[in-house]
Formats: structure tokens, sequence, C-alpha cells
């Protein structure tokens, strides 16, 4: 079965707990082009700020999911398309690899299952507030990723493999080693994209580009860049004549 991100390059994360740029409503943050629009933040973040945004995006054709960074922010909502979990592959708190997750099949009325994805993460920046949140260990060789990527896929069954930097821009042989370990897995990344040329680099690597602070520090046109950048990156890389 077809799974809508497959067919994405671009998706644009909305941190609840940030404001927008300048004087930037969310209906300029649904019309940059991006492919889908992912609600999650790592601190502070609570129902009431999902909601907000939630309910404001909801009013525009553009797919929206949700991310929590804890079972106590689901929200419920037929607006939302789907939510995507984060599993911390390289946490070494296991409350980020299973702990939140046992939690969260006990939320009220129950799991959406239809609608819930797993996101096999591998943090990769240690200065990053993800990083320290999940005690993750972002000391790991392009090789090491690449096994990471390789047993979430084929032991672990997941769909995402979602390499983290953020915060800065990874490494793009970090970045190619996890798409060769990955066969049917949809890779997104994200961390420091801020333009349309690091769009492009790791959009030559990853399926997905995901940019996320960009859209409260820079507003909906540098975003729109970013589209740009990781669609001509997708159309260069499966064309004919790209090698």
């Amino acid at each position: 079965m077809s799974r809508p991100w497959e067919s994405w390059d671009h998706v644009l994360k909305v941190d609840p707990d940030k404001e927008l740029y300048g004087d930037e409503t969310f209906a300029d943050v649904c019309r940059t082009g991006t492919d889908a629009i992912e609600i999650g933040g790592t601190l502070d973040v609570t129902t009431a700020k999902m909601e907000r945004v939630m309910t404001a995006c909801s009013e525009h054709d553009v797919a929206l999911y949700q991310e929590p960074s804890n079972p106590a922010v689901v929200v419920e909502d037929e607006a939302l398309d789907g939510y995507l979990v984060p599993v911390v592959l390289n946490a070494t708190d296991p409350f980020w690899i299973t702990g939140a997750h046992k939690e969260w099949v006990r939320i009220a009325n129950g799991v959406d299952w239809d609608r819930t994805t797993t996101e096999a993460y591998v943090v990769l920046n240690p200065d990053a507030d993800v990083a320290e949140l999940t005690e993750a260990d972002c000391d790991q060789s392009p090789d090491d990723v690449a096994a990471f990527a390789r047993a979430a896929e084929r032991m672990f069954g997941q769909e995402i493999v979602y390499l983290e930097y953020s915060g800065t821009l990874g490494d793009p042989e970090v970045v190619a080693a996890a798409d060769d370990a990955t066969e049917e897995a949809t890779l997104f990344y994200g961390g420091g994209v801020g333009d349309y040329d690091s769009a492009y680099q790791m959009g030559r690597h990853a399926d997905v580009v995901v940019v996320g602070d960009l859209i409260h520090d820079a507003g909906a046109d540098a975003v729109r860049e970013t589209v740009q950048g990781a669609r001509d990156a997708t159309a260069e890389t499966v064309s004919p004549d790209s090698g």
C-alpha cells in the first residue's frame, strides 16, 4: 500500500511554541508549497499550543500531521492526516525507544492505528535540544548510521528513517550512506536547511527534506526556496540523464 510520504520532497515542521516570522500568518505558512506540515517541538509544547496551530492550518489545503514530543500532548482532531511518532534509535534513555510508546497506547480513547506511523530517528547533533532530551549517542560514523537505517527498515519494519541534525547542516556522506542502506523506507533529513543550495544538497540523497526553524526565523519566502531546492534535487536524481 502506497504511503503519502513516498511522493513527498519537502516537509515543513512548525514548532507550536515559537512565533511566526514578522507579521506572517498560518495562511502564509500553508502557501509555501511544502508537501506536508508537521506540527511538533521538543520543549514547552502543550496541547493548547498544538491545537492553535492545527486549527489555523486546517483551513488550508495542505497535508497536516502531528509529531508529538510525548503522549501527553497528543491531540485528537479529524483535521489531521495522521500522527508521526519518533522512535529515537540512538537514545541512551530507553524512554525514547519504547517507554513513551508504551504510554502512548494508553491514551484516552485508544490509538488511531490507521493514522499512526512511527519514524525511526537517528539524532546526530549533540548540541541539539532533542539530543540532550533523549540522551542520544551522536558519535556515529557513516557506517553506523547506515546500519541503524538498515536495522530500522529490515528488522523493525520502519517506513520512515529520519536523520536529525537539528540546528546544524549535516554531513552529506552520512545521508548518502543511509540512502544506500535503505530500499523501501522513506529517508527524511532535517537540520540546518536554510536556503535553496542546502535543500538541494540534502535532497540529492534524502527522499524528503524537512525544514523547521526557517519558517520562524526567516519566513515563508525563505521556505519556498528550500521547497524548490528539494524538488529540483529529486527531479535530477530520477532523470534518466542524471548519470
